[in-house]
């Protein structure tokens, strides 16, 4: 059995009195391994695929795997049709959908990888924005690339300190603050995080949490919610901070509809409406999440952009430069603004034409809505963005269905020789079965590949067991 720090076994003794046991033996396992399909595009093939697995109980899209599977050669995950999530981190989709009925500009203040972002774009109701906030550079990069992946055009990604968040007076209808913590409820995926444990280290990620919370709070609109979670079972980081924000915010901690059979565990401390994954007992990594609404009675400074008596302002820019064929790359193009920046095309829904403004006056915006392409002398060069996009007009671009051999080569940047003559020499949309896997450029006897360098997969040729049907193995680069 793994061992952990004296001291945080007392206090998980204390907490979990007889089940503490059974809490160290299943702290002690190998942890579940799940996905979750992309609601955008997935297929019946896809569905078939999955089919055998066993489904996430709280999430309509999420499976259990069998075991893990040799992630690396599946062209499906490249094409955002899933992501490899932890499925406690899941239970997310229920808040959502009990809270948020209605369109809502919503703020995923700690982003990456990008698992509950995703999660995010896929439940939020329809003409809704949502924005993923990532600090840390390189794991803001491995945000964008994941968001393009996923294709959904209404979706802003910053890199912002969140002691800045706050200077957005109250925009967001929901946050989710997944926050730094402690680490205890990844034990059994991170040694790492056992070595680091500490009271001291518990105390002061605590202390953290608090001072992101005063920051972003003034960002949140009066009548909204706060979503806070951590992968940490302590309850300093956990009821302690809830209970501080109820008495510091006058936020009102809100149920969450529940079915016994989860075997979701409430609080460990006063009677205040908590949902806790514990190894032991849920299928899943350690968890807690909570959900809290901000009172009501602060007046709004910025009014919902949903109202019926609010009008997009439009952009007197001149767009003259911005070849008109553009327009034909995506579907319903008269919902986009479409805008020349530098020389990069940017397609991005109208609707939330003065969030993204208000934003790009305050943060650091890394990406919005589809980057269409780019203007190099007379040419357009499409962009992967937009075949990632779930409104890529398919019918903009000639396409080639190709097998996994060549999908892989695709992926792994090399040039691709066997190619259809009768296709014209231009840019050609490859697809693997049915789904846009990025652009080449035909130029005859081969096809000039235009897979994102920084993306490339280095070894597709890993060994992959039959975990589904036959030929169906899952790929995550990054996975949360």
């Amino acid at each position: 059995m793994m061992e952990f720090p004296p001291l945080f076994v007392r206090e998980m003794q204390r907490l979990l009195g007889d089940a503490y046991p059974a809490f160290a033996t299943a702290l002690s396992q190998e942890p579940p391994v799940s996905i979750r399909t992309n609601p955008y595009k997935t297929t019946t093939t896809i569905n078939d695929a999955w089919s055998r697995s066993s489904p996430i109980p709280w999430c309509d899209d999420g499976y259990y795997l069998e075991k893990r599977p040799s992630f690396t050669s599946d062209p499906l995950f490249h094409a955002g049709c899933y992501y490899v999530q932890e499925a406690s981190s899941m239970f997310l989709e229920q808040i959502i959908r009990q809270y948020v009925t209605e369109p809502a500009i919503c703020l995923d203040l700690c982003a990456a990888p990008g698992g509950k972002s995703t999660l995010l774009s896929a439940v939020l109701p329809q003409n809704s924005l949502l924005v993923a906030n990532e600090l840390i550079r390189s794991r803001a990069h491995i945000l964008v690339e994941n968001l393009m992946k996923w294709g959904n055009p209404a979706t802003i990604v910053t890199q912002q300190d969140p002691e800045e968040v706050g200077h957005i007076r109250q925009l967001f209808d929901v946050i989710l603050a997944d926050l730094p913590c402690s680490g205890e409820g990844m034990f059994r995926k991170n040694l790492q995080a056992i070595q680091e444990w500490s009271p001291a280290n518990v105390k002061l990620c605590a202390a953290r949490q608090q001072r992101i919370i005063s920051h972003v709070w003034p960002a949140l609109k009066p009548g909204g919610i706060l979503i806070y979670s951590t992968c940490t079972f302590n309850t300093l980081e956990n009821e302690e901070n809830i209970r501080w924000m109820r008495d510091a915010f006058g936020a009102t901690p809100l149920p969450v509809d529940l079915r016994p059979e989860w075997k979701i565990t409430g609080s460990l401390l006063e009677d205040i409406p908590v949902f806790r994954f514990f190894p032991h007992l849920t299928k899943g990594e350690g968890f807690f999440i909570a959900v809290v609404r901000k009172p009501v009675e602060e007046t709004s400074i910025f009014p919902s952009i949903f109202s019926s008596n609010k009008k997009v302002k439009k952009n007197k820019a001149p767009v003259q430069h911005i070849p008109e064929q553009v327009s034909s790359y995506i579907c319903s193009p008269e919902q986009y603004r479409i805008s020349l920046q530098a020389s990069d095309i940017i397609a991005f829904p109208a609707l939330h034409e003065e969030v993204y403004r208000r934003l790009n006056e305050k943060f650091r915006i890394l990406s919005a809505g589809i980057r269409l392409g780019e203007i190099k002398g007379k040419d357009i060069i499409p962009h992967h963005a937009l075949a990632m996009s779930i409104a890529l007009n398919p019918a903009a671009f000639p396409s080639c269905e190709v097998d996994e051999s060549i999908a892989l080569q695709y992926l792994s940047r090399e040039a691709i020789h066997a190619f259809p003559q009768q296709l014209p020499r231009t840019y050609v949309l490859l697809t693997y079965q049915k789904h846009p896997l990025g652009f080449v450029k035909n130029i005859g006897t081969r096809a000039n590949n235009m897979y994102p360098q920084e993306w490339r997969i280095r070894n597709k040729r890993l060994p992959l067991y039959d975990s589904l049907n036959n030929n169906n193995p899952t790929f995550n680069r990054t996975i949360e």
